[in-house]
């Protein structure tokens, strides 16, 4: 008979861990008596950190005995109790072999269906003192699951677990978790997972970005597209190569395009549209080249790349190319990277930026224009007078040909001599208001590209206006939002800076978004952990090679892992909460 063995709950808690606070409710303890299941959780339980955790389709945890059984071996424990791990229910039976997504039971007077497995995080092996925990519990395929609550009522330790109905396809919790997690996501597997109607929607965007990725027959090197959102195919090439700068064009009285083509004069790789390429910048000042990425701003396919640089106020980088860049001068650059590019399709292409964050949709716009695209298309552009729009005479020759398109342009201080109706359309600023009010088409794919205050205000006027989320995709200036569960922000954010402590002996380690370059340090356990010694923005979550939260574009370099992936990552990327530098070699540059 398949029983409750013990309910367990527990409210969230600050919790220290290394020099930080994690809040969180993995800690979890047995109780007696009925309890009350309510739709989001169990009275007096909690979860602290909702995002990953909770909710309609997480609100019970389930563990299984038997696996408390395996991991007592597995670790030589003796000390493992139930809610070790997290768990609001601890079963006997119920294995992650045996139950499927969409199966049904009663417990007491509550009625639950399974909706997916346990999403490992970091925080069971901080309950467990275990920090591989998270890869264990894939690996050795053993992660539990979560149930929503469909009947709330009492349940209580000893009852029994009565299956009431069986999930359609027959997927168990197991295979489920391992087809995300695991090499060799097979098509007619993901497919049959995505007919599961209780499938939490988590699960089920994964696997629709899986079978999208099997069916362009990327998979592979392209990594894991269910646990990044995005798939590109690999760089063209690895590390950095000369080019050539054979033009220089103002575009704008702060904006500067280089051409680059290659040394020899053969054909450079074509990127997709909305790529970037990391440069190498060596000034007359000495010291290290400066390494900074550049959105491509041309035509897709061409023989060359053009980049187009602002100069920034306190901007090294782009002070030194607007000044000192010659015809004929050399650029180390790395290939073509992103996952921020023009999806093919048929149905209506939205395009937004302000400033000089047209590049990557321009050369979206050039491709639907050197196409014939029949697609509807709209170009919304922010700039703040005629003086301060790049690519103005581009762009509107390129919306000529497009049988179906629209744009608004848009002012926030027009010069006098600039005119209206010719130069722009509309007076002020490109507004989440203003946008809501265009009458964007809902089914739109839309690209946005310029500071995060813009994209985030932007993003949600999209979703306001009936657009898929699924479907409005941004490229960031700078470094991205960092993403640390359980641990708030800090009070106070301090700009990327060399570490504490004496400096490393080893190969030197760039993260090129930030600016900033460090030597290794052989007492770091890993990548990540010298970024956060940095505090350079990151982003985690299992911390052990699982959940692919921190794979980035490996620029430059070779790393070793410990432990290995679960799943390596595409080809060109690295996990950076596993991964050290090679000992002896030139070292590595992150897109960080």
């Amino acid at each position: 008979m398949t029983t409750l063995a013990s309910v367990n709950v527990g409210l969230p808690k600050d919790v220290p861990w290394q020099a930080r606070t994690v809040h969180t409710g993995v800690w979890k303890y047995p109780v007696t008596g009925a309890r009350m299941v309510r739709r989001l959780n169990i009275d007096g339980d909690g979860q602290g950190d909702l995002a990953g955790h909770g909710g309609e389709m997480r609100a019970v945890l389930v563990y299984q005995l038997d696996s408390y059984r395996h991991w007592a071996r597995e670790l030589g424990r003796d000390d493992l109790r139930p809610g070790h791990f997290g768990e609001n229910f601890t079963v006997d039976g119920l294995a992650d072999d045996e139950v499927c997504v969409g199966d049904r039971y009663r417990i007491g007077g509550a009625l639950f269906e399974v909706t997916q497995p346990r999403v490992t995080c970091y925080r069971v092996g901080l309950r467990l003192g275990e920090p591989r925990m998270a890869a264990l519990l894939v690996a050795h395929r053993r992660p539990g699951f979560y149930l929503r609550v469909i009947e709330e009522g009492e349940v209580e330790a000893g009852q029994e677990i009565v299956k009431v109905t069986a999930g359609p396809e027959g997927m168990s919790v197991q295979e489920i978790d391992g087809l995300l997690y695991l090499p060799g996501h097979d098509r007619g597997r993901i497919a049959r997972a995505l007919r599961i109607p209780a499938l939490s929607p988590g699960w089920q965007a994964s696997m629709r970005a899986l079978l999208e990725q099997t069916e362009e027959g990327s998979a592979g090197a392209a990594g894991n597209a269910g646990l990044t959102g995005a798939a590109a195919p690999p760089p063209a090439w690895r590390g950095f190569r000369p080019l050539t700068i054979t033009g220089i064009r103002a575009e704008s009285g702060s904006v500067l395009s280089l051409t680059l083509t290659a040394p020899d004069g053969t054909r450079l790789p074509a990127a997709l549209p909305g790529q970037f390429v990391t440069a190498k910048i060596r000034t007359h000042q000495g010291g290290g080249p400066l390494v900074r990425s550049y959105s491509l701003s041309g035509t897709p396919g061409a023989d060359s790349y053009r980049i187009s640089v602002k100069r920034e106020p306190h901007g090294m980088a782009s002070a030194y190319l607007h000044e000192h860049a010659v015809v004929g001068a050399e650029l180390e650059v790395a290939a073509p990277r992103g996952t921020f590019f023009l999806v093919e399709g048929d149905g209506p292409v939205v395009l937004i930026s302000v400033g000089v964050g047209a590049t990557p949709v321009l050369a979206m716009l050039h491709t639907l224009a050197r196409s014939g695209s029949q697609r509807e298309v709209w170009w919304l552009h922010g700039a703040r007078n005629r003086a301060e729009h790049p690519f103005a005479a581009e762009s509107r020759e390129l919306l000529a040909a497009l049988p179906h398109a629209r744009f608004r342009v848009f002012y926030s201080r027009p010069a006098e001599g600039d005119r209206k109706g010719v130069d722009y359309t509309d007076e002020g600023r490109l507004t989440p208001a203003r946008i809501s009010g265009l009458g964007l088409p809902s089914d739109a794919d839309a690209y946005l590209c310029g500071p995060r205050d813009f994209m985030d205000t932007t993003t949600a006027a999209l979703l306001d206006a009936g657009l898929d989320p699924a479907r409005v995709r941004s490229e960031l200036f700078g470094a991205a939002a960092a993403i640390t569960p359980g641990i708030g922000a800090p009070a106070t954010t301090r700009a990327p800076h060399q570490p504490a402590g004496e400096p490393g002996t080893g190969p030197e380690v760039t993260f090129a978004r930030s600016g900033l370059t460090v030597p290794w340090h052989t007492g770091r356990a890993s990548l990540l952990e010298l970024a956060e010694a940095c505090d350079v923005p990151v982003r985690w979550s299992c911390r052990t090679g699982v959940c692919h939260t921190c794979e980035l574009p490996l620029l430059s370099g070779t790393v070793a892992y410990s432990p290995d992936p679960v799943e390596p990552p595409a080809e060109g990327n690295a996990l950076i909460c596993c991964s050290t530098p090679v000992p002896g070699t030139e070292g590595v540059v992150l897109d960080l």
